[in-house]
């Protein structure tokens, strides 16, 4: 018989598996995204201290559910979800005057094995300026960033490329014979 405590957390219901969840957060916003492939109307209840889901899907096309209970106060007027084939992502929107980085997104201390970081969206609370824009993705000039981390230096068609020679191009000394 198994132990009605490994599924109790307050952050997960005891009935039925948790999805895999992903986060990330910007300082006005938590982004998150609940994967659940195939997962066709779910049921979501986004509250001021919490987000509710329960839906079906995935592989074996069974049910399942997730408590979330935030740290901190979202605004729940003014988030916004969309069920893509993938899973559902939201935009959570924080409330005013919490308006800055969490520490983490659960109320809960504990770590639970169904949240993730999703580093594909992450971005650090240092870096937060740089995505003045607003968008949840910043476009990079590779170029830009080459130089100033000290590469691409000499490049064909840059300033300082030296476009007559290439230091590759120089006469290579014989190999000698193995004895």
């Amino acid at each position: 018989m198994a132990d009605p405590s490994m599924n109790s957390s307050s952050n997960a219901t005891t009935h039925l598996p948790p999805p895999l969840v992903l986060w990330a957060q910007r300082k006005d916003r938590l982004l998150l995204t609940v994967q659940l492939e195939n997962c066709k109307d779910p049921t979501i209840t986004l509250k001021d201290e919490s987000l509710y889901f329960k839906g079906k899907g995935g592989v074996d096309n069974t049910d399942h559910e997730v408590l979330i209970e935030f740290k901190e106060v979202v605004d729940p007027e003014a988030s916004k979800y969309a069920v893509t084939g993938r899973g559902v992502n939201f935009k959570v929107m924080k409330k005013e005057e919490s308006s800055s980085f969490w520490s983490r997104l659960l109320k809960d201390t504990r770590k639970v094995h169904w949240l993730k970081t999703d580093f594909n969206k992450w971005v650090d609370e240092d870096d937060s300026d740089a995505e003045a824009g607003g968008g949840d993705h910043e476009d990079f000039n590779l170029e830009d960033m080459m130089q100033s981390m000290g590469g691409l230096q000499g490049g064909a068609g840059m300033p300082g490329a030296d476009d007559g020679e290439d230091s590759d191009d120089e006469e290579l000394p014989d190999l000698e014979g193995s004895t």
